[in-house]
Order: structure tokens, then sequence, then C-alpha cells
């Protein structure tokens, strides 16, 4: 298992794809920090801006895998913060768009569709392969939880 945290990460993610576009990556990576909860472990790191214009660079996220949750952080400059988390059961697909130098990550859930742009265009497969992997994991997990629990339903009536 990952002992490292998620600014480590991040860091990690930006170094090996720099032509990603982010910002004040460890003050967005500690509004994620703070918001795990115990036992919740940072499984998958990347950066990205949360909007869907290119040519805007300022709405730095950290985008953090757990094994609970998708969350997504953002630093106010100022005061505050932006926090976004998205639970297996919220996501519903998942969508990427490459463009002539970033790509883009769409993360539809039940309630809206989460846009992430300025990403490196090599980082794509890599996030596709990891978001799509463990929510079918954990979807399937939530499939049969929910089955089991049918089924004692039924055998106590």
């Amino acid at each position: 298992m990952n002992n490292k945290t998620v600014t480590e990460l991040a860091y990690e993610f930006k170094k090996k794809y720099s032509k990603t576009i982010g910002w004040r990556i460890k003050q967005n990576a500690k509004v994620v920090e703070n918001h795990l909860n115990p036992g919740e472990v940072p499984l998958y790191v990347f950066v990205a801006q949360k909007n869907h214009n290119i040519f805007d660079f300022f709405q730095t996220a950290v985008v953090t895998l757990t094994n609970k949750r998708i969350l997504i952080g953002r630093k106010r400059v100022v005061v505050g913060y932006f926090l976004d988390g998205i639970t297996p059961d919220m996501f519903n697909d998942l969508k990427i768009s490459a463009g002539l130098f970033w790509g883009r990550v769409h993360i539809d859930t039940v309630r809206e569709v989460i846009c992430l742009s300025n990403i490196d265009k090599s980082a794509l497969d890599e996030i596709e392969t990891n978001i799509t992997s463990y929510m079918m994991n954990e979807k399937q997990k939530y499939i049969t939880n929910n089955q089991n629990q049918e089924v004692n339903q039924e055998v106590e009536e």
C-alpha cells in the first residue's frame, strides 16, 4: 500500500507530466489531506484546472483517488477552499478528450459533470486507467453488497 501523502503524489505527477498546468499544488493538496477520513488512503493523485476553458489557468485542483472516493480540492487565494467528493455510487461515466496541447477529463456524476482541463496529453491514459478500474471494482462491490442485502431481507421475511 502507498504511504505517501497527497502532496508528495501531486508533486510526483507534476514532475512526471510537466506540461500539465498547475499552481499552488501544496496548498491545494492540503485541502484534500485535511478531509481524508480515518482509514482513507490516497491511491492516485493528479493535478488539473477545474474548468472548461483551456485559457483559464487559475483554478488549479488536486484530484485524489482514495480507497473510498474521489476528492477534488482547491484552495482559494485569500480565504477558504472548495472540496468536491465523488463516491462510487454517484459516479456515472468518464470522458477523455485530447486537444493540440492539453487534454480534458470529464467526470459525469449523478448531479453534475466535472470538467478537469489543461492536463498533459500523455497523462490521459494513466488517469483513465486508474479512475475506470477503481470505479468498476467499487461499483461491483456496491452491486454485490446490495444484492446480498436484498437476499437477507427476503430470508428474514
